[in-house]
């Protein structure tokens, strides 16, 4: 969210990033249908792209377009979105909690993870993303943040008496009831195998194997879509623009990813909050430090493409597998 983006909401304007082939008719029927509001006007426009840093500049045309939804009448639509006052604030449920540390080291306190240390010291949530209560409904009991993740959590209890955390969705309030089983209705939170959600349905929390639990789909206003079905595989349309298949008996939860309120970092130390380090450009190290190191001044880095520390090509340069197995469900890459 930027600064002109937070200027338009007072102007009752908000601004989403949409596909590139949704229309303005089909952005304001979603967000009338959604939300339930009344859009006078819908503009869209292209953001500028990228420049690539390898070799010449060459840009890339972006895979999204950028909407400014423009309501009739005076309407919070960032409902959605839940600030601190709405979080509940005392300690968390105990039996799903322990200390974590996130200082970038292995089981021998090698680092493994550069620019990671201090910080507020945290405590792990364990999520459900499993979601395996199956046919025992839950009820959200209250809504919480959690420091080792970008969305909320919610607290669910189940008519067992027992509690567990799950994503919070947008739209899902305190006292709602959720369900995971096969016969679920197509309600914000519920869990269902993807051949029982219709298509075109918001989905978050997408298995990859059946019963492994959500892998996909998970930060803070991340939401999937269901495009098509056939056969054994349904085709899923990503947050990142990637088109891939996805078998028909893995689970997802209905919904989208609740958001968390914007929050704008006036100085260095609030990254040093969050458990993040200084980064240091390996072009001001020596030679001994990095590969782009020394030489007189404000030198070059010497080399025809810019690397790692290791030695490995780095900006641009493809990492994954050309034959890894899950290439032969991936339909479009994010990067089509």
């Amino acid at each position: 969210m930027t600064d002109a983006s937070i200027t338009r909401l007072e102007m009752d304007q908000y601004t989403f990033d949409v596909d590139v082939r949704a229309t303005k008719a089909d952005i304001k029927a979603f967000f009338e249908n959604y939300f339930n509001v009344k859009v006078i006007r819908v503009n869209t426009h292209r953001p500028p792209a990228k420049k690539v840093r390898v070799g010449q500049y060459a840009g890339r045309r972006r895979l999204y377009k950028r909407a400014i939804v423009t309501l009739a009448a005076k309407r919070d639509l960032i409902q959605c979105i839940l600030t601190v006052e709405d979080l509940y604030d005392e300690t968390p449920e105990s039996p799903n909690v322990w200390p974590a540390k996130r200082a970038g080291r292995n089981n021998r306190g090698v680092i493994t993870c550069r620019h990671r240390g201090g910080g507020h010291k945290r405590r792990y949530r364990t999520i459900d993303f499993r979601r395996d209560k199956y046919d025992n409904v839950g009820t959200v009991q209250q809504i919480e943040y959690d420091p080792n993740r970008t969305a909320r959590i919610a607290l669910i209890e189940y008519g067992d008496g027992e509690r567990r955390y799950i994503l919070h969705p947008v739209g899902l309030q305190v006292g709602d009831k959720v369900l995971a089983s096969e016969a679920a209705p197509n309600a914000i939170g519920n869990c269902l195998p993807i051949m029982n959600v219709p298509l075109g349905i918001a989905v978050h929390n997408v298995e990859l194997t059946p019963r492994k639990g959500g892998q996909l789909v998970r930060a803070a206003g991340a939401v999937a879509q269901i495009v098509a079905k056939e056969g054994r595989f349904a085709t899923l349309r990503l947050p990142s623009g990637e088109v891939r298949l996805v078998s028909q008996a893995c689970a997802a939860t209905i919904g989208q990813v609740g958001s968390r309120a914007p929050r704008k970092r006036y100085k260095a130390g609030q990254m040093r909050w969050l458990g993040k380090r200084p980064t240091v450009r390996g072009v001001v190290m020596n030679p001994c430090d990095h590969p782009h190191g020394g030489g007189e001044g404000r030198a070059p880095i010497g080399r025809p493409h810019p690397v790692t520390p290791w030695g490995r090509p780095a900006l641009g340069q493809q990492t994954r597998r050309p034959t890894k197995y899950s290439n032969q469900y991936i339909i479009r890459t994010r990067r089509a």
